[in-house]
């Protein structure tokens, strides 16, 4: 899953926006054959819309009464299997554009292949492989930022992450926009104009008197106060060219903060090739010392402004005047390609309408020498896409194959920004009208602390967001089957770890495809070197996988598939 929200944990999602530094590996693994893959590959015949289609087997029982059985199929044993290779130091933490992930490719691709299924992709030097080319940047270490005859420095004063319109030395002048914060009832973009421009903004949000933030609920943080991505985010639908954030909370500690950031910030970031030159606008964070400086004023003026600000509730008259200064931040780059893993099981009755099971397969690679394996994050959504696979193959093999088509997805790059599931609903293979809806499972492998010592649990986010019959069938499925927790609280819209928006449903979402997404939580490994595949609870994965298991086969098999009857956020 891409990186948490909270601001510390915000700005340490730099490590997931970046390229590892590439380390040996062993050259061969040994790989147990799969149990129940011994299927032989169905015929092969050309789609009208030039998909590779495979010929239907049709069913001769009512589908429901099979779910059990091949539900049955997926199993602790063979997750761990699957797992114990993709999540090993072999793979050096399947770091998008690496070895790695190279590998982790070709590994999904030989197993898809092996079931029998599919590979849909035309013009690929494999058919199981969606490739597509990325640009790797990285910051120069020269830039610079001088405000009259002072000049500041990089990993000392400032760093910045996303594009940069700074390759050469550019004169700003920067608009001050307060917290930055646009939500009913309070706007600091009132009466501006920020079309083009460079904007600073202050970091956290106002709180009260009492010291508790007045936007959140019950004196909790709201979305503002966690994520400086929805700032920024906001800025740049306003048409900001760049945001500087500054913070002068004590607590952040920029001068402690930067050393630990230093090996993710000289890491490279990943974006599309031909992304348009503003898609990922530069955010800048500034020391508490530069943010005085361009804003010509002091503490004790500051904290006015700020105390002003949380007894109002609402955007005050700014006092500062604002220093005009120059930057010069350029990023060196260069092309990669990298590539999501397809494979297609062809319905009977239905064949034109597609259901999509999804996981990201990449993690963050070698962090200050360390492996980080991602066995949660997200191996354990992979591998339960692989066991998906197996059960719906072996379905199809013994005559019970599902209505519609099943695409079972494993994209890259969600580490750095869902770029592979963006990849592929911009480019589909099949098209996104006659996909019924995406079932996405990113880490179902462990356990967070709010659900220590209680029973076995999942969260499921977005299955009511766009469809109340999706979110039935998940309730449905579990009650009959898994009888597991269901835990909807992070469907909340006010939720501030935003996890509805940090995964790759998301971008079937975005196209009114209906979503679920399945998940354990974070915890203390989560990007992490500790996320480690002897720390997984395959018992309660592999219940979590049968639940995803059973969704699916309702979705797939069902007479007429879910509504669209809702657009929540």
């Amino acid at each position: 899953m891409s990186s948490s929200s909270s601001f510390l944990a915000g700005l340490l999602l730099v490590g997931a926006t970046v390229s590892a530094v590439a380390q040996q590996a062993p050259d061969k693994i040994k790989v147990k054959k799969k149990r129940g893959a011994k299927t032989e590959a169905p015929a092969v015949v050309p789609a009208t819309d030039g998909a590779v289609l495979t010929t239907p087997t049709l069913a001769t029982d009512k589908p429901t009464e099979w779910a059990s059985t091949y539900a049955a199929t997926i199993t602790q044993a063979d997750l761990r299997q699957h797992l114990t290779v993709l999540a090993s130091d072999a793979y050096e933490g399947r770091e998008t554009g690496e070895k790695g992930q190279k590998m982790a490719a070709d590994y999904l691709s030989a197993e898809f292949k092996k079931l029998g299924l599919a590979g849909p992709v035309t013009g690929s030097d494999n058919p199981y492989l969606q490739h597509f080319t990325m640009e790797r940047s990285t910051w120069e270490e020269t830039a610079t930022l001088k405000v009259g005859t002072q000049t500041y420095k990089w990993l000392t004063d400032f760093y910045a992450m996303g594009n940069s319109p700074f390759q050469q030395a550019t004169s700003v002048q920067p608009v001050f926009l307060g917290y930055g914060i646009e939500q009913d009832g309070y706007s600091d973009y009132t009466g501006k104009d920020v079309q083009g421009k460079d904007v600073l903004i202050l970091l956290g949000e106002p709180t009260g008197p009492d010291g508790k933030p007045v936007l959140g609920k019950d004196g909790a943080p709201s979305k503002w106060g966690n994520d400086y991505r929805a700032k920024a985010a906001k800025a740049a639908e306003k048409g900001a060219r760049s945001v500087f954030f500054v913070s002068f909370d004590p607590n952040n500690n920029f001068d402690k903060l930067v050393p630990r950031m230093m090996p993710y910030l000289r890491r490279p970031s990943i974006s599309f090739k031909d992304a348009k030159p503003d898609g990922r606008r530069a955010a800048f964070f500034l020391s508490p010392k530069l943010g005085y400086q361009l804003l010509g004023s002091n503490a004790a003026a500051v904290t006015k402004y700020l105390d002003a600000t949380g007894k109002a509730g609402k955007p005050v008259a700014s006092p500062f005047k604002l220093a005009k200064f120059t930057i010069t931040a350029p990023k060196k780059r260069e092309d990669f390609t990298t590539e999501n893993v397809l494979g297609y099981l062809e319905g009977t009755d239905k064949k034109d309408e597609v259901l999509v099971l999804s996981a990201h397969y990449d993690h963050i690679g070698i962090i200050n020498g360390e492996v980080n394996n991602g066995a949660d994050d997200d191996g354990s959504g992979t591998v339960t896409v692989l066991e998906m696979a197996q059960a719906f193959m072996k379905a199809k093999a013994e005559g019970h194959g599902p209505r519609r088509s099943i695409l079972f997805l494993a994209v890259t790059g969600e580490e750095k920004g869902l770029l592979g599931s963006e990849y592929y609903t911009d480019h589909p293979v099949f098209p996104l009208a006659q996909t019924v809806a995406d079932l996405n499972t990113d880490m179902v492998g462990r356990t967070d602390k709010e659900h220590e010592g209680k029973s076995d649990y999942v969260y499921v986010i977005g299955s009511d967001k766009l469809s109340s019959e999706l979110h039935e069938i998940v309730l449905n499925a579990n009650a009959q089957y898994t009888k597991i927790d269901l835990d909807f609280r992070f469907n909340d819209p006010e939720d501030p770890n935003r996890f509805y928006y940090r995964s790759d449903h998301y971008n079937f979402a975005k196209h009114k495809i209906p979503v679920a997404f399945f998940f354990n939580g974070v915890h203390d490994d989560y990007h992490g070197a500790g996320d480690e595949v002897e720390k997984i609870e395959f018992p309660k994965m592999e219940k979590r996988a049968r639940l995803v298991f059973h969704s699916a086969w309702e979705l797939a098999n069902r007479d007429t598939r879910v509504v669209v009857d809702s657009n929540k956020k």
